[in-house]
């Protein structure tokens, strides 16, 4: 059974940092590409960075410079490290795989697999 399981979210101050985790089971992480999603309050939910089976990695716009995703296959995680967080940042962030041969970056239409995502929000 595949599951997607996210952690590290939290309140953080304008500037501040997180580390978002998405423990994956039931497929190993060598062989699809894994993705970060997030939804803020009224809008629809957007990609935010994505890390293929051949370590290509995508960034949206608003987070380059800012967020880093990293893969640990030994342990199945993906990571997505966040810095100079924004109040735009908050948001719902979900962990996303496409195990039907999608790649990077990741169209919600091809999600076979979701996280039931990680509260992250940017308040002074």
């Amino acid at each position: 059974q595949v599951q997607l399981v996210e952690s590290g979210g939290g309140l953080v101050q304008p500037g501040g940092s997180l580390r978002l985790s998405c423990v994956v089971s039931g497929f190993t992480l060598d062989y699809h590409p894994i993705g970060w999603f997030r939804q803020a309050p009224g809008k629809e939910r957007e990609g935010v960075s994505c890390i293929s089976s051949g370590d290509g990695i995508y960034y949206e716009d608003s987070v380059k410079g800012r967020f880093t995703i990293s893969r640990d296959n030994a342990r199945n995680t993906v990571y997505l490290q966040m810095n100079s967080l924004k109040p735009e940042d908050t948001a719902v962030y979900y962990c996303a795989a496409d195990v039907s041969g999608g790649s990077c970056p990741l169209s919600i239409y091809g999600i076979d697999y979701w996280g039931k995502g990680t509260l992250v929000t940017v308040s002074s």
